[in-house]
């Protein structure tokens, strides 16, 4: 006990145990992500097709409205891996409306959103304005 009638709590084994559980689920969803997986990508690729000109979403709103929350990664592999003009590549950005591509990939974003509308606070899309609002059941076939 501590002076002042309180009882000193110790670590326990078996939150150690709790700790490298969640730290195998982390690998492990990590792992899965980098992993082409037909099924998911398809999810993925209907979402990404549904945001309209002029509208952006996020890998972590795209992920969690094709029904992998947590899966913002795979998103990005998938837009990296696809070729680039299948998909509307360039209205899916990073937390908060961040253009998360570098140098050439960064400057060819910007320009094709600007191309649709999109406007800008400094470096991040204006997300209030131009967020795209997933209807997953109006998506699917």
């Amino acid at each position: 006990m501590r002076s002042g009638g309180k009882p000193t709590r110790r670590p326990t084994r078996s939150s150690g145990i709790d700790q490298l559980s969640i730290q195998q689920a982390k690998k492990r969803l990590l792992r899965d992500a980098s992993r082409p997986e037909e099924q998911r990508d398809r999810a993925f690729r209907l979402m990404i097709l549904s945001i309209p000109p002029g509208k952006v979403s996020t890998y972590g709103r795209v992920a969690a409205a094709a029904g992998y929350p947590r899966y913002h990664r795979a998103v990005a592999r998938l837009l990296r891996t696809d070729p680039p003009d299948d998909l509307p590549w360039h209205r899916v950005l990073g937390a908060g409306g961040a253009i998360k591509l570098h140098g050439e990939a960064a400057r060819e974003q910007r320009s094709r959103l600007k191309l649709e509308g999109v406007r800008f606070l400094g470096e991040k899309v204006d997300m209030e304005r131009h967020e795209h609002t997933f209807k997953p059941w109006e998506v699917y076939e």
